[in-house]
C-alpha cells in the first residue's frame, strides 16, 4: 500500500523501487517513511533473501526533496529541533540498510544525490548505468557534505584522498571515476543496468540463505574491527554455526555429485 516506492517480489529477490519520477525520486516525508518501513521490515522477511534498490524515471534519488521541505517548520532551515527530527529520520534509513540481514545491490543511473548517495553507499553493493553522476550535495547550499552516514562510508569505499576531494568539493564523480575508484563494482549501459543488477542477485541466490547472512554480517564488522583476531573470532563463530545446517550437508553433497545445491535454509 505504498504511494512513493513500488515493492516487486521475484521468488527470493524483491525489489524496492523509489517511485517518484516526477521528482526524480527526492525524498520526500513519505517516500522517507515508506522506505525506512521496508529496510525496517526485512529482518523478519524470511522470503527476501536478495535486495535490489533503483530508481524509477531519470534518476536514482536527487536526495532532500528542498521544494517538498519548503526552507521551514520542521524542515531545512527550520527550527533547530524540528530540523533534527527531519535529520534523524532520513539518516535512519542507512542504519536500517546496514543492519538488514539481506545483500542490498543498488542500481544507480542518473543522479544520486545528497541522501540518495548515502543510499548508495550503504548497500553492499554498487553498480552503475552509464548516466550515473554522484555527489554529497549539502555542502553547495552551505551545509556540510558529511550527511547521512556518507563520512562513514566513502573514506572505506574509496578511500581518505578520494573521499575528501568529494566531500569538499561536493562535485560529482561520473560513472566511469567511480568505477576506477572503487566507488562501483560495474558500469553497463543504462538500457542493460536492471538486467546486470537481476544477473549479479541470482548469482548470490545460488548460495545458501544462512551463508550470506552470516557473510554480510562479518563484513560489516570485520570493517571496523580493531584487530585481525577480533576479524578472525567472527569469522570463526560463523563457520561453526553454518557448518551444523542442512544446507552445508546439501552443499557437500552437491559438490561431490556435480550438480547445483538445493538449499532450504535449514
Amino acid at each position: 500500500m505504498y504511494e512513493t516506492i513500488r515493492v516487486e517480489r521475484e521468488e527470493h529477490l524483491t525489489w524496492l523501487v523509489l517511485n517518484r519520477p516526477e521528482a526524480l525520486n527526492a525524498m520526500d516525508d513519505r517516500l522517507i517513511a515508506e522506505v525506512s518501513d521496508f529496510f525496517r521490515g526485512l529482518s523478519e522477511d524470511l522470503r527476501t533473501r536478495v535486495v535490489i534498490l533503483r530508481g524509477e524515471g531519470r534518476a536514482f534519488c536527487a536526495g532532500l526533496d528542498l521544494k517538498a521541505q519548503g526552507g521551514g517548520g520542521d524542515g531545512v532551515g527550520g527550527s533547530v529541533a524540528g530540523g533534527l527530527r527531519v535529520q534523524r529520520r532520513v539518516s535512519e534509513i542507512v542504519m536500517l540498510m546496514r543492519r538488514a540481514p539481506q545483500p542490498i545491490i543498488a542500481a544507480v543511473h542518473g543522479a544520486a544525490c545528497g541522501g540518495g548517495f548515502a543510499m548508495a553507499l550503504a548497500s553492499d553493493v554498487r553498480i552503475a548505468g552509464e548516466s550515473a553522476r554522484m555527489n554529497a550535495a549539502f555542502i553547495r547550499i552551505g551545509l556540510s557534505a558529511c550527511d547521512v552516514g556518507v563520512s562513514y562510508f566513502l573514506p572505506r569505499i574509496v578511500g581518505a584522498s578520494v573521499a575528501s576531494e568529494l566531500l569538499l568539493t561536493g562535485d560529482f564523480i561520473e560513472a566511469k571515476r567511480a568505477e576506477a575508484t572503487g566507488l562501483v563494482s560495474r558500469v553497463v549501459p543504462d538500457v542493460a543496468l536492471v538486467d546486470a543488477a537481476r544477473e549479479l542477485a541470482k548469482r548470490m541466490l545460488r548460495n545458501a540463505p544462512l551463508g550470506l547472512r552470516l557473510t554480510k554480517e562479518c563484513l560489516k564488522h570485520s570493517i571496523d574491527a580493531g584487530s585481525l583476531e577480533q576479524a578472525v573470532a567472527m569469522e570463526d563463530r560463523n563457520q561453526i554455526l553454518a557448518a551444523q545446517s542442512a544446507d552445508f550437508r546439501e552443499g557437500i553433497v552437491a559438490f561431490l555429485q556435480k550438480r547445483e545445491p538445493n538449499f532450504g535454509d535449514t
